[in-house]
């Protein structure tokens, strides 16, 4: 198995160990293991030629995989810049299935507004911190922490979020 396979399927264990002591409630994959759930390599990577007919004016689509309460499975895929983008209440643990972007970390999001509750968006950010992520990559944004993802232009990012409820 090469070395992203290995990463890979150690992301995806981590998820599914996860998902099962958290005592998620989501949809079972197998009987004998409710709110278990497994995604191959190549099964994922898919997921970037099916999401990219979908993209929005933002050049960016997302799918909901899994949602067991206090956490949901994403996919998404990315050919732009995005919005600044502040969860209140969701960490965002993600996984780089393919590509490149810069994450745009911190600082004070530009144009502030509510999305819907709990979910702020701005149309850019003053300061903060930029980090490439790439193909392999795991990331860590925690819950209230500002965040946008920047896309060269002809380039593309698909990851894997796993969003996490805040503890209460």
């Amino acid at each position: 198995m090469s070395s992203l396979g290995r990463v890979t399927a150690t992301v995806l264990v981590m998820f599914g160990i996860y998902t099962m002591f958290a005592g998620a409630q989501g949809p079972a994959r197998e009987p004998d293991l409710p709110g278990y759930f497994q995604y191959s390599p190549a099964q994922l990577v898919a997921y970037e030629q099916s999401l990219r007919p979908n993209m929005n004016q933002l050049k960016q689509a997302a799918t909901r995989l899994h949602d067991a309460g206090t956490s949901q499975a994403w996919v998404a895929h990315r050919e732009a810049d995005g919005l600044a983008e502040i969860h209140e209440q969701w960490t965002d643990f993600m996984y780089v299935i393919s590509g490149e972007a810069t994450l745009l970390l911190g600082g004070e999001v530009v144009g502030a507004y509510t999305d819907s509750p709990g979910e702020i968006r701005g149309s850019g950010v003053r300061g903060g911190v930029t980090r490439v992520i790439r193909q392999g990559d795991v990331v860590n944004v925690p819950a209230g922490m500002q965040h946008r993802f920047l896309v060269r232009d002809g380039q593309q990012i698909t990851f894997f979020t796993m969003k996490i409820a805040r503890a209460q």
